[in-house]
């Protein structure tokens, strides 16, 4: 009985350890999935203005990341860039002459922004957090697609550069490069983003979208969560029962043993 009971103990301990790290292992898949630098929204209608931000998290345990560096693309010159404010961050810009000017709302651009730089006058992004970095765009192409380089520095000198392409869509490379995908304007645009560039619209979209993308992570994490726990208590139900039929024999078998020696 004291050895039935042991293994019973050192069964269901297994048991649970395996629940345990089976659950922390999925809790732990949003972090995983947003640990490089990205674009909020992911996708905004072309032709017009939008407001987009960078998404910096930082995943470094002895390190704060201290500046971001994004790079525009140099096929696709954007004629209208413009930051906002980020306290603890300085912003710094740089230009680029083009070899072929541009035409925005009838003028011919000659120079566009080529990079934007946030450097932190604080403590940074420290380790667990992320931060948003926002810049308004404009005028948008009509469709395609917008690749941004980032390099992310931290307080150890670390750079990370994101600045990776796959030519799998289905395969994520190591350092993904945030990428803007432009969908064609619907027929009515509304009062979202106008010629002028108001963004009342476009602000609104981009809190949707993020809330989307946070709520989709986590729906997927509790369902692996759910998933794994289930299967671990089956797996803990079958172990008990495997371990308590050969007590119930041993059991049975001794009674009449016990009676003899009565008698």
């Amino acid at each position: 009985m004291f050895n039935n009971s042991s293994l019973r103990r050192r069964t269901l301990a297994r048991v649970g350890i395996g629940i345990g790290a089976a659950v922390a292992a999925m809790l732990a898949l949003p972090a995983v999935a947003s640990a490089h630098v990205t674009v909020q929204p992911g996708a905004v209608e072309g032709g017009g203005f939008s407001v987009v931000s960078f998404r910096v998290p930082n995943e470094r345990g002895d390190a704060n990341t201290m500046q971001l560096r994004v790079s525009l693309p140099e096929d696709q010159p954007i004629g209208s860039v413009q930051t906002t404010p980020v306290p603890g961050w300085k912003i710094t810009t740089a230009t680029r002459q083009l070899d072929k000017p541009i035409e925005m709302f009838g003028e011919q651009l000659d120079t566009v922004v080529s990079e934007v730089t946030w450097t932190a006058t604080d403590g940074g992004i420290r380790s667990g957090q992320f931060q948003d970095f926002n810049l308004s765009l404009g005028q948008l192409p009509e469709s395609g697609e917008l690749v941004f380089n980032a390099l992310q520095t931290y307080s150890n000198g670390e750079k990370v550069n994101w600045n990776q392409v796959s030519a799998d869509p289905a395969v994520e490379p190591e350092r993904p490069a945030p990428i803007l995908t432009i969908t064609p304007a619907a027929a009515d645009r509304g009062s979202g983003a106008t010629d002028d560039g108001s963004q009342a619209g476009q602000d609104e979209q981009i809190g949707t979208a993020a809330e989307s993308d946070n709520g989709s992570l986590v729906t997927l994490a509790l369902m692996f969560s759910g998933a794994a726990l289930a299967l671990s208590l089956v797996a803990a139900l079958f172990a008990w029962r495997r371990d308590r039929r050969p007590a119930s024999v041993v059991e049975a078998a001794s009674e009449p043993a016990r009676e003899d020696v009565n008698v």
